[in-house]
């Protein structure tokens, strides 16, 4: 079976979803659709594969599909190929749920995007690729993994693992969701402001702790209860996140619900989960879609590139460069 399917000619009845059992699997390029085409491809919402429209130049992107392309981007295609014949379960789950939570509001998204991450940690594709890291590190850290300030009407929040990269480990989740609610409850604090120390904002899920888990559904209970993507959505008038240096998963997840993200232009960008079989479990199914859209999502997720803090200044991913 062919890993991608195009479909180039109208002729093929888009109407129909093309032999649908058929397309598992696979990547479905749609060549030359508009957003004038969104009609009769809504079938392909319900397409069990990865859909890519490739739209004209200086026409507007047809909607319906999961990535849009210019005919200046067929580079990104090969990369969406590259990880669903990589990842295929991963890939296919990632785009279910970004469909899905599309139009819910930002709590039960978060609860979908839990599930879903919970059931991958207990799928083949995430069981190999922990097989082949390497063996978990112990490490002993002193201080406490986040630091918080009050200076008036601020609270001012710090990520403090800098010989971690800030990975954030679940004593780290832990203290920013504790922090985070202190604003919540305290009408006085007028404005949040999350940044984190040394050489990167926050360098992701601290890989030491992946697969530790026996019981996925326990974690998954715990994810939603201690959700710093929700407290952060419920603040997000007040949230300034200040981010630099390498923002990898969490660290491009968490912030993307801040009603303002400032980038060092130092910053870089990067979903990495697909290549380790998973889908964004900090809340960046959620909090993406809503700032970049659905599409752009999907193109980062799948491809796992890694943007600068110019091109994720175009994309409102961030809202200032300085």
């Amino acid at each position: 079976m062919a890993l991608v399917r195009w479909a180039r000619d109208r002729a093929l009845g888009w109407q129909d979803p093309l032999a649908v059992d058929d397309l598992a699997g696979q990547v479905l390029v749609l060549d030359g659709v508009t957003a004038a085409d969104d009609e009769r491809l809504a079938w392909v919402r319900r397409a069990p594969c990865v859909t890519v429209a490739l739209t004209p130049a200086g026409a507007a992107p047809a909607r319906t599909a999961d990535v849009s392309l210019g005919p200046h981007e067929l580079d990104a295609l090969d990369g969406i190929v590259a990880a669903v014949e990589a990842r295929p379960r991963a890939s296919r789950v990632l785009i279910d749920v970004l469909r899905a939570t599309e139009g819910l509001e930002v709590p039960a998204a978060l609860v979908v995007e839990s599930l879903a991450y919970s059931a991958l940690l207990a799928a083949p594709e995430a069981a190999a690729w922990l097989a082949d890291r390497p063996a978990p590190r112990t490490r002993s850290f002193t201080g406490p993994p986040v630091r918080v300030e009050r200076d008036g009407s601020e609270l001012r929040i710090r990520l403090a693992r800098p010989e971690n990269r800030n990975a954030l480990s679940a004593a780290m989740r832990d203290a920013l969701f504790e922090a985070l609610l202190l604003a919540e409850v305290d009408p006085s604090v007028e404005a949040v402001v999350l940044a984190g120390d040394g050489p990167a904002f926050c360098s992701g899920g601290d890989l030491d702790e992946f697969g530790t888990a026996t019981d996925v559904a326990l974690a998954h209970e715990i994810r939603a209860r201690r959700s710093v993507g929700a407290v952060l959505a419920r603040l997000a008038p007040r949230v300034t996140v200040r981010v630099h240096g390498a923002c990898v998963g969490a660290g491009t997840e968490l912030p993307a619900f801040a009603g303002r993200v400032v980038a060092a232009p130092d910053a870089t960008f990067r979903l990495p989960e697909v290549g380790m079989g998973l889908i964004p479990g900090a809340g960046g199914t959620v909090s993406l879609p809503r700032r970049i859209g659905r599409q752009a999502t999907a193109r980062l997720a799948l491809t796992g590139a890694t943007i600068d803090a110019e091109a994720a200044l175009d994309l409102g991913l961030v809202d200032e460069v300085r």
